[in-house]
């Protein structure tokens, strides 16, 4: 809480943004600024005509009279509206792009993390340097959103899809006006996920809630090994379980390629159970029981970029955040095994057995939700 007016600041960028202001530390102000999204409001009719350019359009202050371009931080924006959506820019492109030497730049007008900042050209220059030294928008962090849901059904949904959150440095709990921006929500559908429109996007959920999307050679490897397990009473030796899993195949009439595939699958889990124990991620007798963390993390992600879309709208969407939070909970134990099993699918796509940049990041992941005081999986019970 800030103050005596009760107001708690949504997210650390407003907190930053209202403390520097207080004290008039300018510098401060752009710091926070040069680390967060800001956003321009505009008409969706006119974001949707191609070719649109979004015009920074200026508004007098009534409390200065100056001019100013109006922006908000990721914190402030309004709920989700059918008909008015978001763009985002940063300092720096503002810094780029400012069409007027007497304009200033209003952040959170009228709220109580409201900054007006000048902005002539030596001003400008400066917002760039600073942005150089900030690095920009952060990605690889924890964002709580304290006006969203922090505990009960959605809250526990919206935290299944925390590790893409944590990636793209946004509130992991909030269903609003944006994901990133209108545009790049509708982008980020289309590429990977090939959905254009609203009926692409309602099976594509159906697909994920079934788990379409993992990798069928690890998952049946991975139901292979719980069922040897069931039947000797026992974690099978890793020879065990790949050569159950040649003959399962072989008795199938599978091709000899198949039957390599899902034996190179055990192998491949076997050596990345081997280093998540070897990095403390896994307990020694520990293991992946499915993963099913994949499709239903990426699934919570597509549908808070289908409202950004409005390819739904809000209740829609938190209904479908629940469903994949109720089947997330029926697949796993824990919200650490939930964690690694995400981080175990993630490195079977995209690291290739070299442990390199995408281990490295998803064992960052992992330690983020699975040890910060302040993350989704510290504070809401599994069960």
């Amino acid at each position: 809480m800030m103050g005596t007016t009760g107001w708690v600041p949504p997210t650390d960028t407003e907190r930053l943004l209202h403390e520097a202001t207080a004290r008039g530390d300018w510098e401060a102000e752009l710091a926070a600024l040069s680390t967060t999204r800001l956003y321009l409001l505009l008409p969706r009719l006119h974001a949707d005509t191609p070719g649109f350019t979004t015009p920074l359009t200026p508004r007098r202050d009534p409390a200065t009279g100056k001019m100013c371009l109006p922006v908000l931080t990721p914190g402030m924006l309004p709920p989700w509206h059918p008909d008015w959506v978001f763009q985002q820019t940063t300092l720096a492109e503002l810094a780029d792009d400012w069409p007027h030497d007497k304009w200033w730049l209003a952040v959170n007008p009228g709220t109580a993390c409201a900054a007006t900042v000048e902005a002539k050209p030596l001003n400008r220059e400066v917002w760039q340097e600073i942005s150089a030294e900030t690095g920009g928008l952060p990605q690889g962090r924890l964002v709580t959103h304290e006006g969203g849901p922090l505990r009960g059904p959605t809250a526990y949904g919206l935290a299944c899809g925390a590790h893409l959150a944590v990636h793209n440095g946004v509130p992991w709990n909030q269903l609003g006006s944006a994901y990133r921006d209108y545009g790049q929500d509708i982008e980020s559908l289309r590429r990977p996920w090939h959905i254009t429109n609203r009926a692409e996007y309602q099976a594509k959920l159906h697909d994920l809630a079934a788990r379409k999307h993992i990798d069928r050679d690890h998952e049946f490897a991975l139901q292979a090994r719980a069922s040897l397990t069931r039947r000797l009473g026992q974690v099978p030796s890793a020879q065990q379980w790949e050569d159950t899993v040649g003959q399962a195949l072989a008795v199938r009439d599978g091709h000899a390629s198949e039957i390599e595939d899902a034996r190179e699958a055990v192998r491949r889990i076997v050596r990345y159970e081997d280093r998540f124990r070897a990095d403390g991620v896994l307990a020694a007798d520990g293991r992946v029981e499915s993963l099913a963390a994949f499709d239903l993390g990426r699934a919570v992600n597509v549908v808070r970029m289908g409202l950004g879309a409005r390819y739904c709208d809000p209740r829609e969407a938190e209904a479908s955040v629940v469903h994949f939070g109720t089947l997330a909970q029926r697949a796993y134990g824990s919200w650490e095994a939930f964690s690694v099993a995400y981080a175990l699918m993630r490195l079977i796509y995209f690291d290739e057995d070299s442990f390199g940049s995408w281990y490295q990041e998803s064992l960052a992941q992992h330690r983020i939700l699975t040890r910060d005081a302040m993350s989704p999986y510290r504070n809401i019970p599994w069960s």
